[in-house]
């Protein structure tokens, strides 16, 4: 321990005091509203400002659809069970009839539903189809025409349980493919899943952006999280150093 710089000691206070000041201040809900009006605070703006570029960067379905068009004809069958581990009684079998009305809803397969099993027949393209239109609405928010196709016959207004049931089945779907070494189809399964399906769900309700709209916004962003992580840093330094703590190399003992 070495003797204190009070000249250092009073810059690293006046980091440490505005630091926390502009702490405050993210915190505060003093940031441009949420579309639905709620008040935001900085965090929430930049998730909500993140979310929006990421959904920008993730429209994938164009390409999807153009992979399954080789997939048209192409006819399948597949038998798969709706279970859940954490189900509770009635609760499989009434998944499973939710799910039956994506096939009795849509052209291109016909379904049977035998207790909590489906017993899937007809053409994979029309189905991956009826997948990706389904997916496509969902990406861009059009969550009525997602409940004016299924609200009635799965007795539910929510939309977002609605479009699920493909989630629900599609990737038991792949697996039974997989099983039986249809490793193409189960490719555009997969795809169709992760790429349209999931991206459409978890994004449905946020506004897409592309980042080169807001270059300038992001550059700010990064630039002061780097600036912002360091101002905390040489507020601690600067303390330390002010009150007599450094940090120095050991001298070397020479031996005698």
């Amino acid at each position: 321990m070495a003797g204190g710089h009070k000249g250092h000691l009073g810059l690293g206070i006046v980091l440490a005091i505005s630091f926390l000041v502009v702490l405050v201040l993210i915190f505060s809900p003093i940031f441009p509203k949420a579309p639905d009006g709620t008040p935001q605070n900085g965090l929430e703006y930049a998730d909500r400002m993140f979310n929006r570029l990421a959904k920008g960067s993730s429209y994938f379905i164009p390409k999807v659809v153009k992979s399954n068009e080789k997939f048209m004809g192409k006819m399948f069958s597949a038998t798969i069970k709706m279970d859940k581990p954490e189900d509770k009684p009635g609760e499989s079998e009434q998944r499973a009839v939710r799910a039956s009305k994506l096939f009795s809803l849509n052209p291109g397969a016909k379904v049977e539903v035998n207790g909590i099993e489906l017993k899937i027949e007809g053409d994979l393209g029309l189905v991956m189809k009826a997948a990706l239109d389904d997916a496509d609405a969902m990406f861009k928010n059009e969550g009525d025409k997602i409940k004016a196709k299924y609200a009635e016959a799965m007795a539910t207004d929510d939309v977002k349980q609605m479009f699920r049931q493909w989630n629900n089945v599609l990737p038991k779907i792949d697996k039974a493919f997989k099983k039986e070494g249809k490793i193409e189809e189960a490719k555009i399964v997969s795809d169709v899943t992760k790429k349209a399906i999931e991206a459409s769900y978890n994004f449905y309700g946020i506004q897409a952006q592309q980042v080169s709209d807001h270059a300038g916004l992001m550059t700010f962003v990064l630039v002061f999280y780097v600036v912002y992580t360091m101002w905390w840093g040489f507020a601690i330094f600067y303390i330390f150093e002010g009150i007599g703590l450094s940090m120095k190399k050991a001298k070397v003992k020479k031996e005698v």
